[in-house]
């Protein structure tokens, strides 16, 4: 009869597992370490073969320089106003819509809610091309409006908010109309409290969304006062020639760090969100 060793096969099922595990995470980090690596270098580090992961004198200049190679500080402001304003009105909009469809009976519910889905299911590029043509027609391709108004709402937040909103106990809220107190109250003072980690997903989710978003701004902005981070620092990128790789990069750090920030303040919530939601 043979004989196993349980414990060298335990030892080595987690030595293969955490060899798995760093390879993964290496691919991931690896872009960001070679970014964070570019910014630092020298113009002719970057173009040296083999490539160079460790300047020899990191310049940190090149932070400076990326930041006076445009309007700056009007791209950050703008990327700033266009992503908290998305986020307030759409926790305005998600929240009660959320709540009516977790806690209400009414006609169409079925329905309205199949459209919700459906609209999650829909890409913005399917879109644009009309939004871009109401806008215009409006006369707001000059302002950060358009870059706003289309995202007011978030199938996907309505979503994520709904599930979480149904394993709140009915009890809870029945008790608080007992109290005499309105469904305004009942939202505010119960639900929003119990659901922080749906709520901390749902911000994260859309802040890196709309901080990141390049395509939109592309197509509905078409001059610097009204352009976000992300159009900013793509046009630091030389239309003929050779273009500054370590300009572009330390834009790019620059860009990063505020998502890094809200991840950091938000990690813990989203495992609690998925967890409690029923669809992790």
């Amino acid at each position: 009869m043979k004989t196993y060793d349980y414990k060298s096969i335990s030892f080595l099922g987690r030595a293969v597992e955490t060899i798995l595990k760093t390879a993964v995470l290496l691919v991931f980090v690896f872009p960001f370490l070679w970014m964070i690596s570019t910014s630092l270098q020298t113009f002719q580090e970057t173009l040296s073969f083999p490539p160079t992961m460790i300047p020899a004198v990191p310049q940190w200049t090149n932070f400076a320089a990326a930041m006076k190679a445009g309007p700056f500080m009007t791209y950050a402001k703008n990327s700033l106003i266009i992503t908290v304003s998305i986020l307030v009105l759409q926790l305005a909009v998600m929240i009660p819509a959320a709540y009516a469809f977790a806690k209400y009976r009414f006609a169409g519910k079925p329905l309205l809610f199949g459209m919700v889905l459906l609209a999650f299911m829909i890409p913005g590029q399917v879109t644009f091309i009309p939004v871009y043509i109401m806008m215009a027609d409006w006369g707001l391709i000059k302002t950060l409006l358009p870059q706003i108004i289309p995202f007011m709402s978030s199938a996907f937040g309505i979503f994520l908010l709904r599930q979480y909103f149904m394993q709140i106990p009915e009890e809870l809220i029945e008790a608080a109309r007992l109290d005499n107190a309105s469904e305004f109250k009942i939202i505010w003072k119960l639900m929003i409290p119990m659901s922080k980690a749906a709520l901390a997903t749902i911000a994260l989710f859309s802040f890196v969304s709309h901080w990141n978003d390049y395509f939109w701004p592309l197509i509905m902005t078409d001059s610097a006062p009204v352009r976000p981070l992300t159009i900013g620092i793509a046009m630091l990128r030389e239309t003929e020639g050779i273009s500054n790789w370590h300009i572009i990069m330390a834009g790019n750090v620059v860009l990063v760090v505020p998502i890094l920030l809200v991840y950091l303040f938000c990690s813990k919530q989203i495992v609690k969100a998925f967890v409690y939601s029923g669809i992790k």
